[in-house]
């Protein structure tokens, strides 16, 4: 069976979903899944399509930009159209995974994809390395330590650590962290 699915950002698109759904139709899609959401909120109904297709169907959508708001994305929804045992098909990219073309056409944006991640992971600490040595770099600002007085202030209450984490927004380990290092403290200070 073939799946259609189609996307506009703002319902002013209608006439942009029209022509999505007219050329699912002419494509022949059996149904068709539509919404007009930004790409980069929940998208509801792109996930009943990923949900809806079976093994053998074909996901279709007019162009990539519909489906996918990035390369690492589009690989994600890949993923799991192939977990399904189906194929995605991109219609103004003549990508169909169902053939060797397809395939490989994937594999070629997979690659790159990998090699964008690695380019701006090296860029980023090339970016870091230099503030570091013009003494900009202090690194991310520790979100614990500027809470620590509420978590000894919540422990002291009787507040477990989990829930202490859970309410300040912070991770256990930090809260842990917090709470060894005043242990700590208070054993120096008995000691010496």
């Amino acid at each position: 069976m073939k799946v259609g699915y189609g996307r506009t950002s703002t319902f002013d698109q209608q006439a942009g979903l029209e022509a999505q759904l007219r050329d699912l139709a002419a494509a022949g899609t059996e149904k068709t899944f539509t919404e007009q959401v930004s790409a980069i909120g929940k998208r509801p109904h792109l996930e009943a399509a990923l949900d809806f297709i079976r093994e053998g169907d074909t996901l279709v959508v007019t162009k990539l930009d519909r489906l996918a708001r990035s390369t690492q994305h589009l690989l994600e929804i890949l993923d799991r159209v192939k977990a399904k045992g189906a194929n995605l098909h991109i219609l103004n990219l003549g990508a169909d995974t169902s053939t060797a073309t397809g395939k490989l056409m994937f594999t070629v944006i997979g690659a790159i994809a990998c090699f964008e991640r690695e380019l701006m992971l090296e860029r980023q600490r090339e970016g870091i390395a230099k503030a570091k040595g013009e003494g900009k770099y202090r690194g991310r600002k520790p979100t614990a330590r500027a809470k620590a007085d509420e978590i000894k202030r919540l422990k002291a209450a009787g507040i477990r650590p989990t829930d202490i984490a859970r309410q300040l927004g912070i991770g256990r380990a930090s809260v842990y962290r917090v709470l060894g290092a005043e242990i700590r403290e208070g054993r120096s200070a008995t000691s010496g």
